[in-house]
C-alpha cells in the first residue's frame, strides 16, 4: 500500500488523467497503472479495445481539443527540442509552433496502458485519438523498470512514470511525481524481493 493511500491522502490533480488500459496488460504482475487509480484524485480508469469518443470512455462531456494523448509515432526524443520534456507534436508529428499556451489550456491527459504493440492497437482502434493534442516526451531519467521490463525506446517510461512526469510539469508541483515515484519504487522494490525470496 503506497504512502498516500494509506493516509487517505489522495494527489488532489488539476489535470485529470484517463487511463485507457488493454484487457491483455490487465494480469501483469508490474503495471504501474493501479498506483495511479490509488494515489490520485482524478483519474479515470477503463479497461477495454475501443471507444466512441474521449467522453464515452471518460463518462462525462468532454472537448478532446482540451486535452492531451502521449503520441505513439515515430518521433523519437532525438528529435525533439533539447530541454524540454514535454512537447507539443503537430499533425506530422513536429515539434508544433506553439508549445505553452496549449499545454497550459489542456485540461486531462489520455495514456494508453501496455506494451508498445498494445498501445499502437489502442491509438488505432480509437480514431477521436486524433482530435486531441499529441504530447511526446522527452525524460531525462530512464525508467525505473531497468531490466524488470525493457522498453523498445531509451526515452520510454512506465505508465505511472509518464503520468507523473506529465502531471507534475503541467502543475508546476514537483511533489506529485516524488510522491508517485516513490510508490512506484516501493512496488518494484517489493516485487524484487518477493522473486528473490520465494516463500517455499
Amino acid at each position: 500500500m503506497s504512502e498516500a493511500t494509506a493516509a487517505g491522502d489522495r494527489i488532489d490533480n488539476r489535470v485529470s488523467l484517463l487511463i485507457l488500459q488493454h484487457p491483455q496488460e490487465q494480469d501483469h504482475a508490474l503495471g504501474s497503472a493501479p498506483l495511479l487509480v490509488a494515489n490520485l484524485a482524478d483519474v479515470t480508469f477503463r479497461v477495454g479495445l475501443s471507444w466512441a469518443s474521449l467522453a464515452k470512455a471518460l463518462g462525462r462531456p468532454a472537448d478532446p481539443k482540451r486535452w492531451g494523448i502521449l503520441h505513439l509515432g515515430s518521433t523519437r526524443a532525438t528529435d525533439l527540442p533539447k530541454g524540454r520534456e514535454i512537447v507539443v507534436l503537430d499533425r506530422k508529428g513536429a515539434p508544433a509552433r506553439e508549445q505553452e499556451s496549449v499545454l497550459a489550456e489542456l485540461e486531462g491527459i489520455v495514456i494508453f496502458d501496455g506494451t508498445w504493440s498494445q498501445a499502437k492497437t489502442l491509438w488505432w482502434r480509437n480514431p477521436w485519438v486524433l482530435k486531441a493534442r499529441r504530447l511526446a516526451l522527452n525524460p531525462q531519467k530512464p525508467s525505473l523498470y531497468g531490466r524488470l521490463r525493457r522498453e523498445p525506446r531509451r526515452e520510454g517510461l512506465s505508465t505511472l512514470e509518464a503520468a507523473a512526469l506529465v502531471l507534475s510539469r503541467l502543475e508546476n508541483r514537483p511533489e506529485i511525481e516524488s510522491r508517485l515515484t516513490d510508490a512506484f519504487a516501493a512496488m518494484l522494490k517489493e516485487h524484487t524481493q518477493s522473486t528473490a525470496n520465494p516463500r517455499t
